[in-house]
């Protein structure tokens, strides 16, 4: 077996933000103290998981826009904001998720 080319903290990182944005029961908590044990601030693991939840929340958005696109009745028109295509936004906190 060969060790991972990623370090720890990074693996811990994205199965804490892959946690959150997938809303597993889990939620990740076991990885906040695996992250702080590898010396990851606070502040590190709060922005990680302000990116995951703003993904999370996006990602739902975008589904019920399509539900409700689809929903429509035969004949409406599309709004303005389904037609302009998507974009990534940066969270509330203003980190930029791509």
């Amino acid at each position: 077996m060969t060790d991972s080319p990623l370090h720890p903290s990074i693996v811990a990182m994205v199965s804490l933000a892959a946690n959150i944005a997938a809303n597993h029961p889990k939620k990740g908590l076991c990885q906040i103290e695996r992250l702080r044990g590898y010396g990851v601030t606070d502040e590190q693991i709060d922005m990680v998981v302000d990116i995951a939840r703003h993904l999370r929340e996006e990602a739902g958005q975008m589904l019920d826009a399509a539900f409700d696109e689809e929903a429509k009745p035969v004949g409406a028109l599309p709004d303005a904001e389904s037609v302009a295509g998507c974009g990534c936004t940066p969270t509330a906190k203003g980190n930029a998720c791509c």
